[in-house]
């Protein structure tokens, strides 16, 4: 702010002494009013600047700059159609003309594509793979956060800002728990950067045109030719339709679960009744249902189960089992029968 007052003071100052030296006093005062208008002028720039990246700035400065270059090229070519200051007073314009649109096509179009250099340049080229793109949900949920920290990801994540921008949103919700879970979103993130191999690239690319964070993600997915990490299963179907290849952590989660063979014994706690009558249900440490036939009168303590046969669906894994003991009477059963 104190930087802001200086300019002001040395704009205002400065148009004031500038047209006094030709002018006098009383016109001077319009001179005092051209420097301000200028030091706010520079002022309101700097503030739309900083909210742009530093690569499009350079990218925007390199096109202005070739774009001038090409302007001066043109001009210079006028001179042998005979174009001289001499012979016709319009020549001024024509270069003015021509350095305008040069330098504005240059700044537009340096700006906008130097995003496109930045992905299939050689100096930064990679593998489509490495573009892992965060989605709101995953990063709330935190279980990307224990990922990374064993090792198994490292590298580069991309965090659009849009997302960022929703994580903050949440996070300054009205409803408590909304609050508490863009907050715990938040944590996670800087608990990520913090975390060694770990480099979350915050990147700037949005879609003014597209309203739904999660169609943002997969335009972002598509034009950048990466993979989206998430948990949420609407987005991972539709992405999917669409050609995009989906890191899902709670398909990562369900394959990293114990594979349980039909016919293993096992120690459970029966937890509550199962849907069918007489059912028991048990879950295993990290969430698995274990289905427990005439199990419901041992509700609350543990018992001993064979595995009967592994349901595998989209919502994770079922377990269906017997009681030991009726699996014995079974066996002995039989073997009284053959005989």
């Amino acid at each position: 702010m104190i930087l802001r007052m200086l300019l002001i003071a040395a704009c205002s100052v400065s148009g004031y002494f500038i047209i006094f030296n030709y002018y006098g006093f009383p016109i001077a005062l319009i001179g005092l009013f051209l420097g301000l208008l200028i030091a706010l002028f520079v002022i309101r720039t700097e503030q739309a600047i900083r909210k742009v990246s530093l690569r499009i700035i350079f990218g925007g400065v390199t096109g202005m700059i070739i774009g001038l270059f090409i302007a001066f090229f043109l001009a210079y070519g006028l001179n042998f159609l005979g174009v001289t200051w001499e012979k016709q007073q319009i020549a001024p314009w024509i270069y003015a003309l021509l350095t305008g649109i040069m330098g504005y096509l240059g700044l537009v179009l340096g700006s906008k594509k130097i995003e496109e250099f930045n992905v299939f340049s050689l100096i930064h080229a990679k593998e489509s793979s490495d573009y892992r793109i965060l989605d709101t949900s995953v990063i709330i949920d935190g279980r990307i956060a224990d990922i990374c920290d064993t090792g198994f990801v490292d590298g580069n994540l991309v965090m659009p800002r849009f997302v960022l921008d929703e994580l903050q949103y949440i996070a300054d919700s009205s409803d408590s728990m909304k609050r508490s879970r863009g907050r715990r979103g938040l944590d996670i993130l800087n608990r990520m950067q913090k975390g060694s191999g770990i480099n979350i690239e915050i990147v700037d690319h949005d879609f003014p045109k597209i309203k739904s964070v999660d169609s943002k993600l997969i335009a972002l997915a598509k034009k950048m030719n990466g993979k989206i990490i998430t948990n949420d299963f609407n987005l991972n179907k539709v992405a999917e339709l669409q050609g995009i290849k989906i890191l899902n952590v709670n398909e990562l989660a369900n394959a990293l679960k114990p594979v349980v063979l039909p016919g293993e014994m096992m120690t459970v706690k029966i937890i509550k009744d199962g849907k069918e009558p007489g059912q028991g249900v048990a879950y295993l440490d990290d969430g698995t249902m274990i289905i427990v036939d005439n199990a419901q009168k041992y509700l609350g303590s543990n018992v001993e189960v064979m595995v009967t046969s592994v349901l595998q669906t989209t919502a994770g894994r079922m377990i269906f089992s017997e009681l030991k003991e009726v699996i014995a009477e079974k066996k002995s059963y039989g073997f009284s029968a053959k005989q």
